[in-house]
């Protein structure tokens, strides 16, 4: 069961959303700017609140987000049609490989999809051929034609 947030996880998770700050104690930073917004939280207590927001399940993932390809490397969006009493297996050999992330449980024909990510473009290829002889299932790779930037923001 859930837990209701309090004001300084709602006021930490929409000040965070807007971006982290580069700064040598960045959460020194947010400390500063939770300050402007009248809600007082200790550096520590800051690192603590996320961390907790993790455990709990409130957030899934807390760092940055990079884009691969302009560094070089890979980035695609797979899928997988996975029989029903095969699925745990499936999905624990899938999450096993360190190239992916974001993988979710579709109600779809296509019902196991997930993103890779690998250090060089040719990377994707060798990835996708790894995991069909690991699973025995074919991964559908559907690569991005174009980027569309969403600012996606959540407000508490």
């Amino acid at each position: 069961m859930s837990r209701v947030m309090n004001e300084l996880d709602k006021k930490l998770i929409n000040l965070l959303q807007d971006g982290f700050p580069l700064t040598a104690r960045p959460f020194l930073t947010v400390s500063q700017q939770l300050a402007e917004m009248g809600v007082e939280a200790s550096e520590a207590e800051i690192m603590q609140r996320i961390q907790a927001l993790l455990d709990e399940g409130t957030l899934s993932r807390f760092g940055p987000m990079y884009q691969a390809e302009r560094m070089g490397g890979g980035l695609t969006l797979a899928a997988m049609k996975v029989e029903e009493e095969d699925y745990e297996r499936v999905n624990e050999q899938v999450n096993a490989f360190s190239e992916v992330a974001h993988n979710y449980r579709r109600e779809h024909e296509l019902n196991m999809w997930f993103v890779l990510a690998t250090e060089t473009p040719e990377g994707i290829a060798e990835c996708i051929e790894e995991m069909e002889a690991k699973t025995g299932y074919h991964v559908f790779n559907m690569p991005k034609e174009e980027e569309f930037y969403v600012g996606l923001r959540f407000a508490l």
